[in-house]
């Protein structure tokens, strides 16, 4: 054998391509889309011209591929992920929303303020990721209030949906935000284990603003620390309020089983519900495609009359909105939501003086507490930049608003716990203030789970 002869070069193993449902770039943005009737995935291609291109199978970016996922990948086959099946023209903003708020009233029955949030919160989900912050929808009810369909009338309209049915355990769920990137539908009454409650407010408490990785300790043997992304829009079912304040305010409540329900809601889902959903995903999807490469115009204005915390969660919604006259039309509805807040669910300055003071006699284990330390306390609370309480003023809120009575001290103003004991005792249940809300909610960073290598079976939701 001729030693100096070439020998034959080993081909290169051409690598996997990656299965993804949405890719950005610089130039071109590119959706999955899913034909039920062809049982077939694709892109759709729309790039910074308004250029689009449609039925495409593979995307090359340098030396990856990446594809959509198959329609035999199990959370497509079992409707856990719902994508549009292509794009539809629309005539106008004003024309898509009225067509969500028409659906939503069709299958749900919540006030007429909160189906106006509602329909704002779907347009928002299908551009949450221009954003850095976003806030979440929740409805509180007890067993057969509703909720389910809360969960399902809303959420499937939203962008890519991903509903957590059945026997769900933590682990996939973290999983499956992370890949899908959508909207995270989640139902309390699914919840199996006992830990589920904090796993949930780890995803709550972290997914709220871009770039906070949950961090999770994974592996047989030797453990691997993984961080996720769960930073999307979700909307939740709970039975009660979390113990996390600061969790608490990042939510649009509507309570279920308040009333008797409209008797011209369907009882049963049929084929047209899924149908009609489908068209106006498919309409919201060219309505992401058409204005995702123009800039967003960030309304960090405040809204004059309502709390700071609750202005802070609606900027997003306000800064997708083109139309001035729907923007004012949004704010009213906030205003109105805030009013509804404040007196039934106690969103006031007045809730938030009354939960830093109990909140600092369960942590000073004292019998007194300074009015300067209410007041940090309150504005520690508020997760934003927007308004805050001086001392002073949270004196006057005592004095007149509460019937509190502080008295001056060498260290300044303070309040005593045991003279304002019965005063407090009737503030704390008129605000509906928990022993729980008190001592807070620990959530720790890792947690030390074994995780599976196969994604566990869906309960089927539809």
């Amino acid at each position: 054998m001729n030693t100096n002869e070439k020998q034959p070069k080993k081909e290169k193993k051409e690598e996997k391509p990656i299965l993804k449902s949405t890719i950005v770039t610089e130039d071109a943005l590119y959706e999955m889309v899913y034909d039920r009737i062809l049982n077939k995935t694709s892109y759709i291609k729309i790039d910074r011209r308004g250029q689009m291109e449609f039925f495409v199978e593979e995307v090359k970016i340098g030396d990856s591929r990446y594809r959509p996922y198959p329609p035999t990948y199990n959370l497509i086959e079992k409707n856990v992920i719902l994508f549009p099946s292509l794009t539809c023209p629309y005539e106008n903003e004003e024309e898509i929303l009225a067509e969500v708020q028409t659906f939503i009233h069709k299958y749900l029955d919540i006030t007429e303020i909160y189906e106006q949030i509602a329909t704002y919160y779907v347009l928002f989900s299908w551009m949450y990721d221009k954003f850095n912050e976003v806030p979440y929808l929740r409805t509180i009810g007890d067993f057969g209030s509703g909720k389910s369909r809360f969960l399902q009338a809303i959420g499937i309209l939203c962008y890519k949906p991903i509903f957590t049915g059945g026997a769900t355990t933590p682990s996939p769920i973290f999983r499956i935000v992370n890949e899908a990137k959508g909207t995270l539908i989640i139902d309390e009454a699914d919840f199996k284990h006992s830990d589920m409650t904090s796993e949930i407010v780890k995803i709550l408490n972290t997914g709220y603003q871009k770039g906070m990785a949950v961090l999770r300790s994974e592996g047989k043997g030797t453990f691997e620390v993984k961080a996720y992304d769960v930073f999307c829009p979700k909307i939740v079912a709970t039975r009660e309020t979390f113990s996390d304040k600061a969790l608490e305010s990042r939510f649009l409540v509507e309570e279920m089983g308040v009333g008797k329900l409209r008797s011209d809601i369907p009882r049963t889902l049929k084929d047209d519900f899924y149908k009609d959903a489908e068209m106006i995903r498919n309409k919201l999807l060219m309505w992401r495609m058409k204005n995702f490469f123009e800039p967003v115009v960030y309304r960090e204005e405040l809204i004059e009359g309502i709390h700071p915390r609750l202005n802070q969660i609606v900027i997003p919604l306000l800064s997708i909105i083109k139309k001035e006259e729907t923007r004012e039309r949004l704010k009213n509805f906030i205003i109105e939501y805030n009013g509804e807040l404040t007196a039934d669910r106690g969103l006031s300055w007045e809730s938030d003086i009354v939960f830093a003071i109990l909140k600092l006699e369960h942590e000073l284990m004292g019998h007194e507490v300074t009015v300067k330390e209410i007041a940090k306390s309150v504005n520690d609370q508020i997760d934003d930049d927007g308004e805050t309480l001086t001392a002073r003023k949270v004196g006057w809120y005592l004095r007149k608003r509460l019937q509190l009575k502080p008295y001056r001290r060498n260290r300044g103003y303070v309040l005593s716990f045991k003279t304002n004991r019965q005063k407090l005792d009737f503030w704390k249940e008129r605000y509906g203030i928990t022993d729980a809300d008190i001592r807070g909610e620990e959530v720790n960073d890792v947690n030390d789970v074994n995780v599976t290598e196969n994604i566990i079976k869906q309960q089927e939701l539809f």
